[in-house]
């Protein structure tokens, strides 16, 4: 086995295939030659893919980024990074190459990426394909916020809970937030500014998400974060720096004192429960968040 595994180690540092392994915080733990050429990487370093995806955008390098803001482009693409157990798509790099990308994440939230140089193939044919990748990415993303909608939100809810197994108790758990008084921020500042603070919470919680989690706008100032394979406990500790983070937020340029909470209400998955029980009990345990004083995470076990 020690030889077939030194063996599989030189053919993919060999490979002209890009072969890239990603920890669960999405950190790169491995990357063969290839992908190292490609995303201009020394051979020890390992970055977090934000950060790769940040430094060589400004460098002009790697995966050809086509969004006027980087940093948008990055919340909508990290929502729905890692999220399925199988994912594959096409991407450009800015030496004018086109590769098919797959991404293979196991439940412990490691991620396995292989891309295959597709360049050869008919321009018209790979524009098809690229419009049908850019509608079902659109059909998948809210609008104003480039985070996750609800329509890939209730699909990752039901994901969740048809992959628990019958003889295990903790599966994960559900949580969904409020922006408190958000009516109120509409009325005082207008709706613009409105959108202002709904995106301003996107973004100041995304990076407090692990990949495998999914967080996306269900709705108005609803918002749903689901946490495969977490108990109660850790829901709690991650639920709880989202609320600390938001409350330091000034996101109104022209009311610099103005700051905002967010009510939530968490549960956990019980083993045979349908996805729609599990939102349901989740959305209890925020109405209690809201009716004991908002700005808390109030939990149903």
């Amino acid at each position: 086995m020690t030889k077939i595994s030194e063996r599989l180690a030189d053919l993919s540092e060999e490979s002209a295939v890009l072969i890239a392994l990603y920890d669960q915080d999405d950190r790169l733990r491995y990357a063969n030659a290839a992908f190292r050429s490609t995303y201009a990487l020394e051979p020890e370093e390992t970055p977090l893919w934000a950060d790769l995806m940040r430094r060589n955008t400004k460098a002009g390098k790697g995966t050809v980024i086509k969004a006027a803001d980087f940093e948008t482009w990055l919340v909508s693409a990290q929502s729905r990074r890692g999220k399925l157990p199988f994912r594959a798509f096409e991407t450009d790099v800015a030496d004018g190459r086109w590769f098919w990308m797959t991404e293979t994440v196991q439940g412990d939230g490691w991620m396995l990426c292989i891309a295959s140089d597709i360049t050869p193939m008919k321009t018209s044919e790979r524009d098809l394909r690229q419009d049908r990748d850019f509608a079902l990415r659109a059909s998948q993303t809210d609008e104003l916020t480039s985070i996750s909608n609800r329509r890939f939100m209730m699909a990752a809810l039901e994901s969740m809970v048809v992959r628990q197994a019958p003889a295990e108790s903790l599966s994960g758990c559900a949580c969904i937030m409020d922006l408190d008084y958000f009516k109120r921020i509409n009325d005082v500042y207008g709706h613009q500014a409105g959108d202002g603070v709904l995106i301003d919470f996107a973004r100041r919680v995304q990076p407090l998400v692990r990949r495998r989690d999914s967080f996306g706008r269900i709705g108005g100032e609803e918002f749903m974060l689901i946490l495969p394979d977490t108990t109660l406990g850790q829901g709690e500790l991650i639920v709880d720096r989202i609320l600390k983070a938001v409350r330091g937020a000034r996101p109104i340029r022209s009311a610099p004192t103005f700051s905002y909470t967010c009510s939530a209400g968490l549960a956990e998955l019980r083993p045979g429960e349908t996805a729609r029980e599990l939102y349901a009990r989740a959305d209890e345990a925020l109405y209690h968040a809201k009716q004991s004083g908002r700005d808390r995470l109030k939990i149903v076990a």
